[in-house]
């Protein structure tokens, strides 16, 4: 017997494999919930690059929004069949929240059907007030 038939090996127990448990865990969730959750994603980043983040109010990159809302206007445009009325509403009602954020944070206004995600969603415009 050598010395190394001697040692005990540390790997003799069956470790799973994290990437096969990782996954075997992103193919039991629904598609739905992974669309929903990287259009949350979209539109937290988005939020905080508008300056809307309670904890960071002063920071804008109003160019890192533009790319963010186009990206889950996009997002949303291509899974709307997917996600039905249910799932689609709310982003889609975020998504026009950040779009007339974005109007009101920008200097320089976009011409109508030109804002971030409106080749998407349509000309966004505020609400009319009374």
């Amino acid at each position: 017997m050598s010395d190394a038939d001697a040692t005990p090996h540390l790997n003799d127990t069956a470790q799973p494999d994290p990437l096969a448990t990782a996954s075997r865990d992103i193919a039991e969730v629904p598609a739905v919930e992974i669309i929903s959750t990287a259009a949350l994603h979209l539109m937290s980043a988005a939020a905080v690059n508008l300056g809307l983040a309670a904890d960071l109010p002063e920071h804008k990159d109003l160019d890192e929004a533009r790319s963010l809302i186009d990206s889950l206007a996009g997002l949303l445009d291509a899974a709307a069949p997917s996600l039905g009325h249910h799932h689609a509403a709310p982003l889609r009602d975020g998504l026009r929240s950040l779009q007339l954020a974005f109007r009101e944070a920008s200097s320089i206004q976009d011409d109508p059907g030109q804002g971030p995600g409106e080749k998407y969603t349509g000309a966004v415009y505020p609400a009319a007030t009374k």
